[in-house]
């Protein structure tokens, strides 16, 4: 028989806020890899000769990962400023727009300004939908709310992969663009968090960016906060979405699809955020499951750079694998929500996740650089070491936040 606990917690997870927060970050998760999947058809039906694909691919990328920095900020400000639910409703319904005009693109120019503004739009839908999540939860449930989020949110990632196969790119966008639209309907029953109504009513201060940067403890924890995700956004921005050079580069017996490869990346990702959260429930601690989904994650980046593979099929499983390890995107964003008082919460939980999105930027340009030295492989292994390495040291002095009340607000 179901317990009582279980039932009690089955029913805290159905609530409508839950299910539209995790349903909103399939959908962002769609878009937001819907173009590392279509990358090399788009481009060359847009008449991109081969040797402009990685070029463009990577400015196109850089420009939609910039649009998410910049959006990160401004939804986040607003999601503590004017709610948590005003970030919900504005950022899909920016970025189903973009979307559907994606699919009407005849120029790299046009493609690489809507890339932008989808970037934007998509910068509000993970922390405002986290942020709800973690104040509508009793502190013993939070990580089974995040986990739900991120494991639903992660499966628009594979629903990406299999409408580009089912449709042609551009059609493939407006589905994108149609399910942000049908989702704003579901919105209208979601209600605002109960910590931002009273921190309203007592008309606190809120979404004030200079605290972050007015005291050093603060800060450091904000900084620490982003530095431990940059890992997976180095296998997912790099070694997944430039999977073809890489298998090219290490001469396998076919050549990669990257779409197949970020897709069992994903499916695996879905096990790994459940794992993750489950397990972090269980030993009651969070940074113990990201150092060791952290040192996993270099073990296997290592194996796909050194280790001869020969053949696409254990290429696709090591990329299977690595994306497992990945799977402490959600609880990572969950600490970061958890480190900061309720007036600031929003704006952590929304530009963090971001602010690593955005790490594509200089990690991109430093391969970039570095590999015009020492070859593909070994200017990924550069980055990688460097990128790891960075986010253990920013774990070590990152408090644990399992138990921690976050019913308060921030010191002035």
């Amino acid at each position: 028989m179901i317990n009582t606990s279980s039932k009690n917690i089955a029913r805290e997870l159905l609530r409508i806020p839950v299910i539209v927060a995790a349903l909103g970050y399939m959908v962002d998760m769609y878009d937001l890899f819907l173009f590392s999947i279509n990358r090399v058809s788009s481009l060359k039906s847009l008449h991109l000769p081969g040797e402009k694909l990685l070029e463009d691919g990577i400015m196109l990328l850089n420009l939609q990962m910039a649009g998410m920095l910049i959006g990160g900020i401004f939804w986040g400000i607003m999601g503590d400023k004017k709610g948590r639910l005003s970030v919900l409703f504005g950022s899909i319904l920016i970025y189903s727009i973009a979307n559907i005009g994606n699919g009407f693109v005849t120029t790299i120019t046009q493609y690489a300004v809507l890339r932008f503004i989808a970037g934007f739009g998509l910068a509000g839908e993970l922390g405002a939908g986290i942020t709800l999540v973690t104040e509508i939860l009793p502190r013993e449930r939070r990580g089974y709310g995040t986990t739900l989020v991120a494991t639903v949110g992660i499966m628009g990632a594979l629903l990406a992969y299999f409408v580009s196969h089912l449709f042609d790119w551009r059609t493939a966008y407006f589905i994108g663009g149609g399910l942000g639209l049908i989702l704003m309907v579901l919105r209208v029953r979601v209600f605002e968090s109960g910590m931002f109504l009273k921190l309203k009513e007592k008309n606190i201060k809120r979404g004030d960016v200079i605290k972050l940067f007015n005291n050093k403890t603060r800060l450091l924890k904000y900084v620490n906060s982003i530095l431990i995700g940059i890992p997976i956004w180095f296998v997912i921005g790099i070694l997944l979405t430039f999977s073809p050079e890489f298998g090219q580069a290490m001469g396998l017996d076919q050549p990669v699809d990257a779409g197949k490869a970020v897709t069992l990346a994903f499916a695996a990702q879905v096990l790994g955020n459940l794992t993750s959260g489950f397990l972090s429930q269980y030993l009651q601690n969070r940074k113990k499951v990201i150092l060791l989904f952290i040192l996993s994650s270099f073990s296997l980046v290592i194996v796909y750079l050194l280790v001869p593979l020969h053949t696409t099929i254990l290429f696709y499983l090591l990329c299977t694998c690595l994306g497992f390890c990945s799977g402490y995107w959600t609880l990572f964003i969950t600490v970061a929500a958890e480190l900061f008082g309720s007036d600031l919460r929003a704006t952590v939980a929304t530009t963090v996740p971001n602010f690593v999105r955005g790490s594509v930027i200089p990690l991109t340009m430093l391969f970039a650089m570095v590999k015009n030295y020492v070859g593909i492989i070994y200017g990924a292994l550069v980055v990688g070491v460097l990128s790891f390495a960075i986010a253990i040291i920013a774990l070590v002095f990152l408090e644990e936040t399992f138990k921690k009340d976050i019913n308060y607000v921030e010191e002035e």
